[in-house]
């Protein structure tokens, strides 16, 4: 299988809905097979996390954000970070989707690791800034 073959695969089941508690989730199933292509082929797995990871399912960012990105960034950290942190500061839904991941590999290397806390720290004080404006609660209601 391409990536090509494993994103249009994905894509056929997205957005989709979250399986029952308990049961295998064809998503989720699509996207680990997606994340095989990632050490070779991140270049054509940005689009794809782009579009998933903004998406307002927070199941489906989740999945996006654990099982591509946190390891998009664990093999192409250098790379692709600063397309991630364009992305989270101009997409409340992918800041969420970054706010998910863990750091492994190369975000883990201290200075990589610096970087990603500094934007986690920042789009967590987004958050709440969005969260405390004022008006806020009575569109939510």
């Amino acid at each position: 299988m391409k990536v090509e073959e494993a994103i249009a695969k994905a894509e056929e089941l997205l957005p989709g809905q979250a399986a029952p508690e308990g049961e295998v989730d064809p998503r989720w199933q699509a996207i680990i097979v997606v994340g095989e292509f990632i050490e070779r082929d991140p270049e054509a797995i940005w689009p794809f996390i782009l579009r998933w990871g903004s998406h307002e399912d927070e199941d489906l960012r989740t999945a996006i954000a654990t099982c591509l990105l946190e390891h998009l960034l664990e093999h192409h950290f250098d790379p692709m970070f600063p397309r991630v942190e364009t992305a989270a500061r101009s997409n409340p839904n992918f800041a969420k989707t970054v706010l998910g991941c863990w750091k492994f590999g190369q975000a883990k290397d201290p200075e990589r690791a610096d970087r990603f806390d500094r934007l986690r720290s920042e789009l967590r004080e987004g958050k709440r800034a969005r969260e405390d404006a004022p008006g806020r609660k009575k569109h939510e209601e």
